[in-house]
């Protein structure tokens, strides 16, 4: 029984396993879905799905695997059609509004629901009783009922039983690109860099609070530590232009994310177009004499500097391997690949992130050469959740 359907989760990347799926069964033996897809959809996910960041992966199997099925949840187009509405405003005003509200639990609802929709075949809007809009229904959206299922606009009082038709966990998969978010959360685990000062303890300590308080009978047990001084001296390094202009935002939040934390008591940022040269440019417009030679940087900055470099690794070989293969200024007696050597050489941690290396290949065979010779040279990750993390893993490493 719903053979295909288990194929389908494999192809979506989740790892259920045959005794996982043996047990959905055995659930489902047991009447433990109750016959109804909504409830199946819950204990296939409790069941199948070991991480969060997989629920994505689960919501896009089952939505494509039981395309088709008439749903307790779903919603006829006509009546998205009705609420398909733009710039519109609660009636924060109208208190009449107030007097429908009876609560009812959420199996009544959603049956009050079903009922709707098998009964609404014209717009409504302001009212009571039918799935719309700025009124006092419980269904709908932009309205003042404080429960119920809303359908389409935004979220207004926040507590609709359950909102229909959103991918509400594709930004907890770790194979998705980095926001913003995602890298202020990943850089703090540089904070193990700190350097405890030799000053009395002010700073609260929550895994030992916890500790002591659990210890203590569960009667609060404050305890503090000696705070942290920022010892970590970061160099970042972007690609910009060219092919990297798809990632031009994603290269933005991450500039963003580390001028914004406060975990680094040094960052230096500068700029490359294509490959890393004799010289790195002052701004994103790598423009012709806005640089520093990179012997400069060298002498600026010690070994101890981490380095992140940003880029896709997107050029021809002659560009890489060359002595004339910059095209836009001097290479300084050096191929592009001997100067990012000599970078290699100079400091003790340096990572590479590449927001084209999970995709799994070049746009070209030539631009293929040129990634891997640096792939082998430095530690490459995409840029994603997963590739971050083995990232900054490796520039915490004390050998």
């Amino acid at each position: 029984m719903f053979t295909e359907f288990f194929y389908t989760l494999k192809n979506k990347g989740l790892d259920v396993s045959t005794t996982e799926w043996l047990t959905l069964h055995d659930a489902l033996d047991k009447g433990l879905a109750n016959s109804s897809l909504t409830d199946f959809y819950y204990l296939g996910r409790m069941i199948l799905v070991k991480r969060e960041s997989d629920y994505d992966k689960y919501d896009l199997a089952f939505m494509e695997y039981f395309k088709g099925v008439i749903s307790d949840n779903e919603v006829p187009q006509h009546i998205l059609d009705f609420l398909d509405k733009e710039d519109m405003e609660f009636d924060a005003q109208n208190k009449e509004l107030y007097s429908y509200n009876v609560k009812r639990d959420s199996n009544e609802v959603k049956r009050l629901f079903r009922e709707r929709i098998g009964e609404q075949h014209t717009e409504h809007n302001g009212g009571n009783y039918w799935i719309g809009t700025s009124g006092g229904s419980a269904f709908g959206h932009h309205g003042r009922n404080p429960g119920g299922i809303r359908v389409g606009g935004e979220s207004g009082m926040r507590t609709a039983f359950q909102v229909m038709g959103e991918r509400r966990y594709a930004d907890f998969r770790h194979d998705k690109t980095l926001d913003i978010r995602q890298f202020q959360v990943a850089f703090r685990r540089l904070r193990q860099y700190s350097s405890k000062l030799d000053v009395p303890r002010t700073e609260l300590d929550i895994n030992k609070t916890v500790d002591s308080t659990c210890e203590n009978g569960g009667f609060l047990q404050l305890e503090f530590d000696k705070p942290r001084k920022n010892t970590v001296k970061l160099l970042l390094l972007f690609d910009s232009g060219g092919t990297m202009m798809p990632f031009a935002e994603l290269s933005n939040n991450l500039f963003q994310a580390v001028h914004k934390a406060n975990h680094f008591k040094d960052v230096k940022t500068y700029y490359f177009h294509n490959c890393i040269y004799g010289k790195v440019y002052k701004t994103p417009e790598c423009a012709m004499g806005d640089w520093y030679d990179l012997d400069y940087i060298f002498r600026h900055t010690d070994k101890d500097y981490k380095v992140i470099i940003v880029g896709d690794a997107q050029m021809a070989p002659e560009e890489l391997f060359d002595l004339n293969g910059n095209y836009s200024g001097p290479n300084d007696g050096y191929s592009g690949y001997e100067w990012n050597q000599l970078l290699k050489s100079k400091y003790k941690k340096i990572v590479w992130l590449n927001p084209r290396r999970h995709v799994g290949m070049s746009d070209s065979v030539g631009w293929m050469e040129s990634e891997e010779a640096l792939a082998q040279l430095y530690n490459m990750y995409p840029l994603t959740v997963d590739g971050l993390k083995e990232a900054i893993t490796k520039l915490m490493e004390t050998k």
